[in-house]
């Protein structure tokens, strides 16, 4: 086959339709869980951080 000719792409079945779906769906949900760990982690982390400063400045003052 010549390298610029076009080829058809074979048409999807219904089930692969549906299972390239979920799969995606379930790509999603994995990624906001892991959005959602790494926003919990940031707050903690400000959290502590500003209580550590809140705590030297009252000591400091």
């Amino acid at each position: 086959m010549h390298p610029f000719e076009q080829r058809e792409k074979p048409a999807t079945s219904a089930e692969e339709r549906a299972a390239k779906a979920e799969k995606r769906r379930l790509e999603a949900e994995q990624a906001i869980r892991e959005r959602k760990a790494a926003d919990d982690a940031f707050r903690a982390n400000f959290e502590r951080l500003k209580a550590e400063r809140l705590a030297r400045e009252a000591t400091n003052s």
